[in-house]
């Protein structure tokens, strides 16, 4: 199961960041970040220690990354030189059957909904118009791929998060959607767990910086 959800996941991470089709490797996908601090990522579906092994040989670009679905200390131990385990770049590999719940915003909140290209926004507002919160999903058919999922620091611990991924599951469920796919921090994988997502791997992040 682990990993069609990592694919299901990168399929709908790309199209969340507007970013090129994952391309075919031996050992997995490839996708082009373009970013300076994250050139690409290499996503290896399986936990296999060949797979690591030659996904991270086939790197000669900086700052390009390796996300395996395994424990990042496990990890580290099958990289070649020049590679480092980013601990803080962790995180956990969680879905969830969809349902609707009608969800009603915190008082004091104002929220709104668009869909462009297959991507649907959720940001909530507070009474000034400041942003508080908001998170989007990529829309794969039957399955949709949370993403960006954030609240204002001055707006936490107020109902928002739950909200927004509350939103976006009706949205996905109106869209014929059954499963939920994303990627989580510790901090996230919390709430997401209270509204009935599980975690079904870890997410190592490895960084080549020579």
């Amino acid at each position: 199961m682990v990993p069609e959800l990592v694919r299901t996941w990168v399929s709908g991470w790309v199209v969340s960041r507007r970013r090129p089709a994952p391309v075919e490797k031996p050992w997995g996908l490839y996708v082009e970040v373009g970013r300076p601090d994250q050139v690409g990522r290499h996503v290896l579906p399986d936990a296999v220690e060949t797979a690591v092994r030659q996904a991270a040989a086939s790197v000669t670009v900086p700052c390009t990354w390796l996300k395996v679905p395994m424990e990042p200390e496990e990890t580290a131990a099958w990289l070649p030189p020049g590679w480092v385990v980013d601990m803080d770049e962790a995180g956990h590999l969680m879905a969830a059957e969809l349902r609707a719940t009608d969800p009603v915003p915190p008082g004091g909140y104002t929220p709104s909904v668009q869909t462009r290209d297959r991507v649907v926004y959720v940001r909530v507002h507070d009474a000034a118009g400041e942003l508080a919160a908001k998170g989007q999903m990529a829309l794969l058919g039957q399955a949709t791929v949370v993403d960006c999922v954030t609240t204002e620091a001055a707006h936490r611990r107020r109902g928002l998060g739950a909200f927004v991924m509350r939103t976006l599951a009706d949205h996905a469920v109106a869209e014929g959607a059954t499963l939920g796919v994303l990627g989580a921090t510790d901090e996230g994988r919390a709430l997401y767990e209270t509204l009935g997502w599980k975690a079904h791997a870890p997410l190592a992040a490895c960084i080549y910086r020579p």
